[in-house]
Order: C-alpha cells, then structure tokens, then sequence
C-alpha cells in the first residue's frame, strides 16, 4: 500500500480519537479536538500531493480519499449537532449528498469500471468542511475561558457557518450530479 493510501487510513483511524476528544471533558479537550481534527484535515491535502507528485494515483485511492473525508467531516458534523453546534438539518444535507456522491461512484465503478474522482466543487466542499470545523473548535477553546457569552457567540456563529456549508455541499451534489448524468441515465 503507497503512502497516500495510507494517510487516508490515518485520517479513518484518528476520527474516533478525535470523538473522544471532543466528547470527554478535559481541560483542554476543545484543543486537543482541534489538533486531532487539524492533523487529520492535513492528510488530506498531503495525501493528494504526493499522489500526484510521485506519480501513485490508484484507483483505490481516488475512492477511499474521499471516503475518508467523508468519515471524518460527517462524524464532526453529527458531533456539532449534538451540542447544539449545527442543526440537524445541516448533518443530513451533508450527509445524504455524500452518501449520493458515494452511490454514483459505486455505480460507475460497477458498471463500467470507471472511477470518479472528486470534482472541484467536492474540494471546495471538503476544503470549507475542515476549515469551519476546525476554527469552531478552536474557537471553543479560548471561549470556554472567557464566559457564558463567549460560548454563545461560538454556537450562533457555528451554525451560520454550517449553514453556510450546507449551500455549498448541496450546490456541489447538484454540479456533481449534472456532471456524471450519463451514470444516472444508465440506471433508467
């Protein structure tokens, strides 16, 4: 297995480590949360990199890269809702339109043997995951020192920024889908 495949496992392997940080209470949990989920946001872009760099783009890769993402930013999401941080309604969008993506792979690959990889908006859908992500759970770090008030604005500004993320994940699903329209077609 090439290293780029093996990053993607990390950032599998370290989602459940960052649930515990997140989840058990800590002095300096929201931290380590934000480590954890920073690390394993990094594979991400590392694992790309040195795919195409040294030339070890697989086929395995194209798809468990973005599965990986997927484990990592819906687990996050699914986190944030049960604290209040995103609402419901934002963990499905993101949720059902991964679970979408993954379909339409499965079928191409199954169908044809043709893997797809992520678009450009999928990128800027996963890019934005991570970074609103992140920046909510350092956030928490420094407002739980700083008062009631403090945690408050991090969770109303939580949820606008999920929000935010919602619109783009369900624009990307939609060009994702229009682009590979031919796949779903072949189902008819």
């Amino acid at each position: 297995m090439n290293l780029p495949n093996k990053l993607s496992i990390a950032r599998v392997i370290m989602t459940p480590v960052f649930l515990a940080a997140f989840f058990i209470n800590f002095k300096g949990h929201w931290l380590a949360a934000f480590a954890l989920f920073a690390i394993a946001s990094i594979t991400d872009i590392l694992d790309g990199q040195i795919a195409r760099r040294k030339g070890i783009v697989t086929p395995f890769g194209k798809f468990l890269d973005p599965l990986a993402d997927k484990v990592l930013v819906s687990s996050a999401l699914i986190a944030f809702v049960s604290l209040g941080l995103a609402n419901p309604l934002v963990a499905l969008i993101v949720v059902v339109r991964d679970y979408l993506i993954s379909a339409v792979r499965l079928l191409a690959v199954s169908s044809d043997g043709k893997v797809i990889a992520a678009n450009i908006w999928g990128k800027i859908k996963t890019s934005l995951s991570m970074v609103f992500i992140s920046t909510v759970l350092l956030a928490l770090h420094f407002a739980e020192n700083m008062g009631e008030e403090a945690i408050e604005l991090v969770v109303r500004c939580s949820n606008w920024a999920m929000w935010l993320l919602a619109a783009i994940t369900a624009l990307s699903g939609v060009v994702y889908m229009v682009q590979n329209k031919e796949i779903l077609e072949e189902l008819k």
